[in-house]
């Protein structure tokens, strides 16, 4: 399994958990008004929205909800003003992470980030001091890849123009560039798949690979900044070993 399939595994664990507790809607809710305001209501024409709503839907979120959160977020109704801010930092053993929040108050949001960093051996950083770390991707994942054949999927990924496939057991993600992204999704469709998810992430230039202990340390940071309410999205470079996978 790949570095980005564990993690995102492990981040669908902590969301359903989140869900359970009623956390993640205000979460989700928060990622559809930033992402309207910042480049409008119509998901068509709005990657990130499409996203948000997508991640809302999954999780059973009320359609009156998302379209609430909506119209906050292009002005059409009252609400409170939401910005997205990018923190960066350094984790146990060295490992980069970086952490996209949504606060209606920046000051507060990174007092408790500078808080929790310090807490867990870790330490915030100055912008860009670990981006560069990162390439932004768009990555199209497609949930068990049984009814397709492989060859067929390289096939089509290709003829998309995407930049690469990766081949798990029971699914397929394909890698893009984000102005590609929704082009190729709709090729995709075109061509009778179905895409399960639709997102531009940010993936580690290169993994480091931890033994179980450190990276047990690690986790801690990572539900550390997953429990503050203002974080949605949490990028880092450290490679879970196999072995630890099956415990968690």
């Amino acid at each position: 399994m790949s570095g980005h399939s564990k993690w995102k595994t492990i981040k669908h664990r902590k969301s359903k958990e989140d869900a359970k507790r009623g956390k993640l809607f205000s979460k989700l809710t928060k990622a559809i008004i930033v992402a309207a305001k910042e480049g409008g209501g119509d998901p068509d024409q709005n990657i990130a929205l499409a996203n948000a709503i997508q991640k809302a839907k999954e999780f059973n979120m009320p359609k009156d909800n998302i379209k609430r959160a909506i119209k906050k977020g292009t002005g059409k109704v009252g609400g409170y003003e939401l910005e997205k801010v990018v923190y960066e930092g350094y984790g146990p053993e060295g490992i980069a992470v970086i952490v996209e929040t949504m606060t209606d108050n920046r000051k507060r949001t990174a007092s408790e980030m500078r808080n929790i960093f310090a807490k867990h051996n870790g330490n915030l950083g100055s912008t860009g001091c670990v981006g560069w770390m990162f390439n932004r991707k768009g990555v199209i994942s497609l949930k068990d890849g049984s009814y397709i054949d492989e060859d067929e999927i390289l096939l089509l990924a290709i003829d998309a123009g995407a930049d690469d496939v990766i081949i798990e057991k029971d699914y397929y993600e394909i890698y893009t560039e984000p102005t590609k992204l929704m082009k190729i999704k709709d090729f995709l469709i075109e061509k009778g798949l179905s895409p399960d998810s639709t997102e531009i992430i940010l993936i580690p230039k290169n993994y480091k690979l931890l033994d179980e202990s450190k990276t047990l340390k690690t986790l801690k940071l990572i539900d550390a900044l997953n429990e503050q309410e203002d974080v949605q999205e949490i990028y880092t470079n450290f490679e879970i070993p196999d072995e630890l996978m099956e415990k968690l």
